[in-house]
């Protein structure tokens, strides 16, 4: 597929939506939570309060897409990829773990009401959006775009000889139509050295980069042995955590490169490193937002 179908095609959503259902260029990015009312499962919490609720996510579970300029594995539903039982968890929508070719990228292309995250694992992206932003995205680095009332972006490879690797998130927001913003920081490796880094909140005024969401993100870079605990921040919200490398054990379960664990009904989360990892945990509310 080419770019200009592919981003057609993810912004369309997963329901069958034709160019001409949508009424203006706007519309073609509303990622509506209207749209994606439970369908199946979903892994959102039941009413009554049961003990702790977990699901696995295999790395060899995801969505697979390769478009040439673009590889691309999918935890949830995205562009040709559709699961009625992997659509968000709760408000963790999109989580894409992507390598695009040199000189490649996503041309521009709008969005409405999503924190949209990005998060460079090797490499350099080239940003630049309708709201004068332009910026070099490099590994090491979070950048966080608020769409809101709407934004046009790209994203490109900025090299012409290697492929880059990056993660790219999307959250429903807490509040739709808020004005549209950028931000970018640069993490400091030794404060992710055998713990979990806050690189993500609601306040801007706490650590890290923040958006309009009760989320909290962590990276953490273990050495084997190693362990870590990581309490809630609000009821009501769980853990999604996606091992980018390594080995860990959480409870019962191993996760490997690239599996996910989500878990909920709980107030803390615990793993044990058993060999040399790097952790991305992800606390997000598992209410949808009332549209």
């Amino acid at each position: 597929m080419n770019r200009k179908s592919f981003i057609k095609k993810s912004v369309l959503g997963l329901f069958g939506l034709s160019a001409a259902q949508i009424s203006s260029p706007h519309e073609l990015a509303t990622e509506s939570t209207q749209a994606l009312a439970p369908v199946g499962f979903n892994h959102l919490p039941p009413k009554k309060t049961y003990p702790m609720k977990t699901v696995f996510h295999p790395a060899n579970s995801r969505g697979h897409a390769n478009h040439g300029w673009l590889n691309s594995h999918h935890s949830f539903s995205f562009a040709n990829y559709y699961n009625p039982e992997r659509m968000h968890f709760g408000v963790l929508r999109v989580l894409n773990d992507d390598e695009v070719a040199p000189g490649q990228g996503f041309g521009t292309h709008p969005h409405e009401n999503m924190e949209i995250i990005s998060i460079p694992l090797e490499g350099n992206l080239e940003h630049k959006d309708s709201m004068g932003s332009k910026a070099l995205i490099k590994q090491g680095d979070v950048q966080v775009m608020s769409a809101g009332t709407g934004v046009y972006h790209s994203e490109y490879n900025a090299s012409k000889q290697e492929p880059v690797k990056f993660l790219q998130i999307w959250v429903f927001p807490k509040t739709q139509g808020v004005e549209p913003r950028y931000d970018q920081i640069t993490l400091d490796p030794d404060k992710m050295r055998n713990q979990l880094h806050q690189v993500l909140s609601p306040d801007p005024d706490d650590e890290g980069v923040w958006i309009h969401q009760d989320a909290w993100f962590y990276l953490g870079n273990f050495e084997a042995g190693q362990q870590a605990t990581q309490a809630l921040k609000q009821k009501g919200n769980g853990f999604y955590l996606f091992l980018l490398e390594g080995a860990i054990q959480v409870g019962d379960q191993k996760l490997n490169s690239r599996d996910a664990l989500g878990i909920w009904e709980t107030d803390k989360l615990e793993f044990s490193a058993l060999s040399a990892s790097r952790v991305l945990l992800m606390e997000v509310p598992m209410e949808l937002p009332r549209a």
